[in-house]
């Protein structure tokens, strides 16, 4: 239920904003816009001016005059706004058989249109601004103070490249780093081309030299390396576990183990699968309180939880202003753009596989649910990311996106006419299936990782 609710919760407020986007701009441009809806499919309820609050669809022969329908409708996974006059998702094209009115989209100027098509994103990528700045401003940034690496794995890139664990990085190309964010952000400007970092072991410097491809490829399942000093962190509970009985939940930082001190997942693990069905005494730290539990692995030496490691040392603090915050998140956004241009290329060359690299509504639920469960802060960066990921996919120029919308748009403005409905339709019709295939994949992928 938590995901069907926090799920319902993310795509509700993106589907809003979005199609508010179009829906103001129609308005300001003086179309009329018949129906907003949320979903897609059999309308289950909605309001207009004419027939007030009804359940179930309207009439065939129902005419708004100018009034619009606000709809929820039966499959929750978008949503449109149908403007008079325009070929749309609903495939209606009884308007060609007249001439154009001037309330009609068909009848208004090129930037009319444009402006019209691009506010969806437009709107979007506002609301991912008004969150960045948000954080920015009322949290600030957090940063890492550690240049110091985690434990290394045995059999790890990070391992295969040189690193060991808790060498302390000094330089990076040449360039000294003072905080964590100075190592990531060196290497991944760095790497497009074979990176020299410069370390402390034992009380000697040594230089190694990490391949440009090392960085990019080894992201796929985060970053090549992690700061010291981290505890056991755990990120997700499973129903009815020793862990859940216990009163174990996700966000708990595991402290010690039957008083034994743990710094990192490994020794938690081994603790743990090393005791089965032998009561294990746990000191948790839960926000600021430090609760004292008993758990009992299974005879498989399990308890039911999902671990990582997350770091426990100091941070820095860096406080923006009003305006440097937007400068800021302007930057962020940038950054996040290109990285998923970025990954978007990969995909289709290959070298990263497609389910690594997209989720559809179960794992948008599930990251809802997790990043809910870690608090507000959490789930507005996940909203504000996908708010920012949902401009950036409407935007390419697909059949059905309005990046598909704002090409035919552009084509008739060079052309001074307008495309036959036909063509449209067709084009419509095209982008759609393809679209639907495409979500009925990325289900399936959700669906299998599980």
């Amino acid at each position: 239920m938590d995901y069907i609710i926090y799920f319902a919760i993310t795509i509700g407020i993106l589907v809003f904003v979005h199609e508010f986007g179009h829906f103001a701009a129609a308005k300001l441009s003086k179309m009329r816009v018949d129906i907003f809806a949320i979903g897609f499919g059999k309308r289950l309820f909605g309001w207009n001016k004419i027939t007030g609050f009804t359940f179930g669809d309207l009439p065939k022969d129902w005419n708004g005059n100018g009034h619009t329908d606000y709809r929820l409708s039966l499959f929750p996974l978008g949503g449109y706004v149908k403007i008079a006059g325009m070929v749309d998702e609903s495939f209606d094209t009884k308007f060609a058989e007249s001439e154009p009115q001037l309330y009609e989209f068909r009848s208004k100027s090129t930037l009319q249109k444009l402006f019209v098509i691009s506010a969806g994103v437009i709107m979007n990528l506002a609301l991912t601004l008004m969150i960045f700045w948000g954080i920015n401003y009322f949290q600030g940034k957090q940063v890492i103070k550690s240049t110091t690496i985690d434990k290394v794995l045995s059999g790890s890139v990070a391992e295969k490249v040189g690193f060991k664990s808790y060498d302390k990085i000094l330089k990076i190309n040449d360039t000294p780093v003072k905080n964590w964010e100075d190592v990531i952000s060196h290497m991944l400007i760095q790497s497009k081309k074979n990176i020299n970092v410069t370390i402390l072991r034992n009380n000697q410097e040594y230089t190694l030299t990490i391949p440009h491809n090392i960085i990019a490829e080894s992201s796929q399942e985060g970053f090549l390396i992690y700061p010291y000093p981290t505890r056991p962190y755990i990120q997700d509970v499973m129903e009815n576990s020793p862990a859940q009985k216990a009163g174990v939940k996700p966000g708990d930082i595991f402290l010690t183990i039957n008083k034994i001190e743990l710094t990192d997942r490994e020794r938690a693990i081994d603790l743990i699968s090393s005791s089965p069905g032998n009561p294990l005494k746990v000191k948790i730290l839960r926000n600021q309180d430090t609760l004292l539990t008993e758990v009992t692995p299974t005879n498989d030496g399990k308890i039911g939880i999902v671990i990582s490691d997350i770091y426990s040392g100091d941070y820095d603090i860096i406080k923006y202003g009003a305006w440097e915050s937007i400068t800021h998140s302007i930057s962020n956004i940038g950054n996040y753009t290109v990285l998923t241009f970025s990954l978007l290329k990969k995909v289709i060359t290959g070298n990263i596989a497609f389910n690594q690299a997209f989720g559809g509504p179960v794992k948008i639920a599930q990251y809802a649910a997790k990043s809910a469960d870690s608090g507000i802060m959490s789930f507005l960066l996940f909203l504000a990311m996908l708010s920012l990921s949902l401009a950036i996919i409407n935007i390419l120029p697909f059949p059905a996106l309005d990046g598909g919308h704002l090409l035919i748009i552009l084509i008739e403005g060079i052309l001074r006419r307008e495309l036959p409905v036909k063509v449209k339709i067709a084009i419509q019709n095209a982008g759609f299936i393809i679209l639907l295939m495409l979500m009925a994949f990325i289900i399936y992928n959700d669906l299998i990782s599980l």
